[in-house]
């Protein structure tokens, strides 16, 4: 699904304006795309539970890179929601949350791959690709290799953090619908795994898809 130049009220998109991209990634699949500077991504979890690993890159230099470290540093908390800046390794802001019906997004539990599946699963799930895997096909797309990999965020992934400092990985917050909307603070190059997880609770152990709308909030109508 490709549509642009929709009005607000057809779309899902939490932000009004005009709709410059809307996609649906199927189940396990990655996508990626440029959102220019003043742009919104609305993410939306259509079946609810699922799990949206997404790395952000500074499109003009790809070197300047989403931080977890620099992000949770400057915010003052783990977990990502309305207010939420998303900085880079350089405290540059790349794109900040500008609205959430969630409430609470995951910067710790990383990326899924073929060898922490191993690592956790057994040798059973080898032939199981994870996000890396998807990142690393997506980024290839735009000259990105497995050195530019960061950590990541895991948007409507649940991941406690117990007393002792254990992670824990359970059912997300998330429902059939939900969504969480960025905006584009310089032009960001975003690379999404719609998380093809299913060895754990962050998918409900059943991946689905999910649905990318990117508005222009300065243009409320179909463009002459």
């Amino acid at each position: 699904m490709n549509t642009t130049g929709q009005l607000l009220d057809e779309t899902p998109a939490l932000v009004p304006g005009l709709v410059i991209g809307d996609e649906t990634v199927a189940a396990r699949a990655p996508w990626s795309a440029v959102v220019a500077a003043g742009d919104v991504l609305t993410i939306v979890d259509l079946a609810g539970n699922q799990a949206v690993d997404c790395l952000l890159y500074a499109a003009d230099d790809t070197s300047v890179r989403y931080s977890a470290p620099e992000t949770i540093r400057a915010q003052g908390g783990i977990l990502l929601t309305t207010g939420s800046v998303l900085r880079a390794d350089t405290g540059q802001p790349l794109m900040t949350v500008v609205a959430d019906e969630v409430g609470a997004h995951d910067t710790l539990g990383g990326a899924c791959s073929k060898e922490s599946n191993t690592l956790r699963y057994g040798q059973h799930t080898r032939h199981q690709h994870g996000c890396v895997e998807n990142f690393l096909r997506e980024g290839a797309r735009h000259g990105l290799t497995a050195r530019d990999l960061a950590s990541n965020i895991n948007w409507f992934m649940n991941v406690p953090v117990d007393p002792d400092g254990a992670l824990g990985i359970v059912d997300g917050l998330s429902a059939p619908g939900k969504r969480v909307a960025l905006r584009a603070e310089v032009d960001t190059l975003v690379l999404v795994s719609n998380c093809p997880q299913i060895n754990n609770p962050c998918n409900a152990f059943d991946p689905t898809p999910v649905r990318m709308v990117i508005t222009r909030p300065s243009q409320q109508a179909v463009s002459a």
